[in-house]
């Protein structure tokens, strides 16, 4: 679109397509990849093709779900901030009445999706629904709404394993902390290019609650995420190509380290946009341990 066209003339579809993030896939990517490490992991190899639709739909929907309320709950602050001042709701594209309706119906899909499954993993997305409306209010309240958003994008790691197996093995909670640990740190990063901005209007962050020593808390977390997922691998006894790929990451925590050294605003972004490729790491690092039984969703991807 020009940038001289206003974007409250944009149409209503996509400005619709905005506010769920549609434009901007890689939240959709880094909710995604967790909860096919997990279908892999509990299924051995490659889960049903029932089981990868339910949750490749289930992670977009309430991806864009977890968009819309954040950006509803933001809506009066989203505009002081550089990052968000063209978000549809701040624009006034969209209406509040209009996202409300947005969320209330993705909420239903995902319901809809869950209920295909057994009853522990509908259990489960309660939770699961809960922390994707709660986190964009945890800002407000604690310096770590990371947290927060770490169980969020977690919680489709115990979820994939209840529909699998109907339990939830304790090595499965290894491969959930190492999410949870990696969430922290890559939205630790993505808040110190809000950092200055959000201490003006009152957000709370672990971007400003660590201060000036966030590199070094950062690599304390990408640490304990690596840790957990060595003991995820020896716990579901995965072989060589998963401890590559683990390999890598470490590769990738170390460049993003220097990356964020200066903590430039444009490099803290570029380290949380890289995030993607660690998602697909550890992904091709589990189906490469099934071997040819995850092939043909290598292919799909």
């Amino acid at each position: 679109m020009s940038e001289s066209v206003p974007i409250s003339l944009e149409p209503k579809w996509r400005a619709l397509l905005r506010l769920m993030r549609f434009d901007k896939p890689i939240g959709a990517l880094l909710l995604l990849a967790p909860t096919l490490w997990a279908l892999i992991i509990a299924a051995e190899g490659l889960p049903s093709t029932e089981l990868i639709v339910i949750f490749v739909l289930g992670s977009i929907v309430m991806r864009a779900a977890g968009c819309t309320a954040n950006d509803l709950a933001d809506r009066k602050l989203d505009g002081h901030v550089d990052r968000t001042r063209q978000r549809p709701l701040v624009t006034g594209a969209v209406q509040a009445r209009e996202a409300a309706g947005l969320l209330f119906g993705l909420l239903l899909i995902a319901l809809g999706l869950v209920l295909l499954t057994n009853p522990l993993t509908v259990g489960l997305s309660v939770i699961g629904a809960a922390l994707a409306v709660i986190y964009p209010l945890m800002k407000r309240v604690t310096h770590w709404p990371q947290l927060v958003l770490g169980f969020a994008f977690s919680w489709g790691i115990p979820m994939a394993f209840s529909a699998v197996r109907n339990e939830l093995p304790v090595g499965m909670w290894w491969l959930f902390a190492a999410n949870v640990l990696w969430t922290i740190v890559y939205d630790t990063q993505y808040a110190m290019v809000d950092r200055e901005d959000d201490l003006q209007i009152g957000i709370k962050s672990t971007a400003i609650l660590f201060g000036d020593s966030d590199r070094w808390i950062i690599a304390l977390f990408q640490i304990g995420s690596l840790g957990a997922f060595i003991i995820c691998g020896r716990s579901f006894a995965l072989g060589w190509p998963y401890y590559v790929a683990v390999a890598g990451v470490a590769v990738m925590f170390m460049w993003h380290q220097w990356l964020i050294r200066h903590r430039d605003e444009k490099a803290c972004f570029a380290a949380f946009n890289q995030s993607k490729w660690i998602g697909l790491m550890i992904f091709v690092g589990i189906a490469g341990h099934y071997g040819e039984s995850v092939s043909p969703l290598l292919g799909a991807l």
